[in-house]
């Protein structure tokens, strides 16, 4: 009966909107109506234009004021880190200087420059020296600033393997994933998804005849010492994934059929990272909202939310399916002494196997 009475009331609004409308026309119908913008119009259209310029303006820094702390460039946690953040202020400074003067000379030309009756426009049919100067100016910041992108991607994915670094696996399917470190020969044994045998646990497809594959280990947690560069070997079973790691400033596709790397040293431990003040603080915010959001779960009986503790993530960060949003694994940064303690406890190939 509710559903039916608001029906009802919606149809009558509708219906007195409609006559409303109707009235107006009529109301309006000895008026001047044309098409063609007068003065009037143009000048309200000029204040308009300076009036979005201020909305522009003030929107901008009440947010740079409110959100300008810019978390994700100041808590990097890789010796690369700070150099893919600074590249990234570069381009926003360069981005938010153009972005303001260009911006006030769209909108007050067009106040400036507005329809008047009686007004010609004046124009330039071609003018080479301001082609050359918006021209030259915008290809030589480009080309200074790809060159320096280039020029740190470069020195980011060129890894010394003479360093000796940790070679780990990214092993990525629909919709999780596997890491698979090297063992104590520090070398992944062959592997091909075709060679996948669940029923013998043989679940990221290594081939059992390889010298190499015995001491690989398999595990569905990141572990990594810190201060210790790591080179990642990356495959996908099914799909394009992107092995996304924010906090150490590293992303790679994962392409089915081919081996992909990327390698970058952690210089922050997860512990350390927790007792971050900016960390801290963001955590403390999150635990806030949950305790809100707790209260009518709890009510109703049902158990509130858990407390959220940072953690490092591996993320996926290209659309794969369904469950894309979950497709992740943790990452922890820790001491060599913590991590030898761990890969320790984990069981190489050769004895996770099912006879």
């Amino acid at each position: 009966m509710t559903t039916l009475l608001t029906i009802i009331v919606l149809v009558f609004i509708l219906i007195a909107i409609w006559q409303m409308v109707k009235i107006f026309d009529l109301a309006q119908a000895k008026t001047e109506n044309s098409q063609v913008a007068n003065d009037k119009d143009n000048a309200l259209n000029g204040y308009l234009m300076m009036g979005f310029l201020a909305f522009i303006y003030i929107i901008t820094i009440v947010c740079i004021v409110k959100w300008g702390d810019l978390p994700l460039l100041s808590n990097s946690a890789s010796a690369h880190g700070p150099t893919i953040d600074n590249l990234m202020v570069i381009s926003l400074v360069i981005i938010f200087f153009v972005q303001t003067i260009t911006q006030f000379l769209l909108h007050y030309f067009a106040f400036k420059y507005k329809g008047e009756k009686g007004k010609q426009a004046f124009f330039f049919a071609d003018n080479n020296k301001l082609e050359m100067i918006w021209t030259i100016i915008p290809v030589i910041v480009l080309a200074g600033l790809i060159i320096y992108g280039l020029n740190t991607w470069i020195n980011i994915t060129s890894v010394d393997e003479s360093d000796d670094p940790l070679i780990v696996e990214l092993y990525a399917q629909q919709f999780n994933w596997k890491a698979r470190y090297a063992g104590a020969d520090n070398t992944l044994g062959k592997a091909n998804v075709r060679l996948i045998d669940i029923d013998r646990a043989n679940i990221l497809g290594l081939d059992e005849a390889d010298p190499n594959a015995q001491d690989d280990i398999i595990t569905t947690e990141l572990h990594l010492p810190v201060g210790k560069p790591v080179l990642f070997k990356m495959r996908s079973q099914d799909v394009l994934h992107s092995a996304y790691m924010p906090h150490f400033r590293a992303q790679m596709n994962c392409v089915p059929g081919m081996i992909t790397q990327f390698g970058f040293t952690p210089t922050v431990t997860t512990a350390e990272m927790r007792q971050n003040p900016d960390m801290a603080e963001k955590v403390a915010h999150i635990n806030e909202i949950r305790v809100e959001n707790s209260k009518p779960l709890v009510a109703k009986g049902d158990d509130a939310l858990e407390r959220y503790e940072f953690d490092y993530l591996l993320l996926c960060n290209k659309i794969c399916g369904k469950s894309h949003y979950n497709m992740q694994m943790k990452i922890i940064v820790e001491t060599q002494e913590e991590y030898d303690a761990w890969i320790a406890q984990q069981k190489e190939f050769k004895n996770s196997l099912i006879n």
